[in-house]
């Protein structure tokens, strides 16, 4: 505490003279070419379904997050309801762990992989419309679905997935 008042404390009157004393001078100093600074954030691991789920996983493959893609959630329209799954839950890849429902349609959420799910959006039975806005984002008002423990299992589906390229090769074939 004590060094946050030092901090704080104001400069002595003196000083503050002082320096309203000093001429203003013009230095020749020029900045430096300037480095850009990115505030994106490290991207985790990220890989796609044929369903149109995606999961990222994080540094060292022991956890993710799951989702569905942009593309899902503008075929889907305004999503009214999503159903998700129980924490605890064991689930292997392709098996259903919840559903979504929208104006248009209704369709499953698979698990892309092997795990566990430890944690689970709440959020979405408030706001199911938050899948439409930001489905791909994993943060904490994002649109993703559940959070998972991956197993060994699940890290050999993980590598079958495609990434974002092949996704977008995949999602640019379909008819639309």
């Amino acid at each position: 505490m004590a060094s946050i008042a030092r901090c704080l404390r104001a400069a002595r009157p003196s000083t503050l003279s002082r320096l309203a004393q000093t001429p203003c001078t013009r230095s020749s100093w020029q900045p430096v070419s300037s480095r850009a600074f990115s505030a994106s954030p490290i991207r985790d691991i990220r890989r796609y379904t044929k369903d149109h789920e995606w999961i990222d996983l994080n540094a060292d493959k022991t956890a993710g997050v799951i989702g569905i893609s942009e593309y899902a959630a503008e075929e889907l329209g305004d999503v009214v309801y999503v159903e998700l799954p129980e924490e605890g839950k064991e689930v292997s890849a392709g098996d259903a762990i919840g559903a979504v429902e929208s104006v248009k349609s209704a369709a499953d959420i698979n698990s892309p992989i092997a795990g566990t799910v430890t944690a689970v959006n709440l959020a979405l039975e408030e706001k199911p419309g938050t899948i439409n806005q930001v489905p791909e984002d994993d943060s904490h008002g994002g649109g993703w679905i559940a959070k998972v423990q991956v197993s060994e299992q699940g890290v050999k589906d993980f590598e079958t997935l495609m990434d974002l390229e092949e996704y977008q090769a995949f999602t640019g074939s379909q008819e639309h």
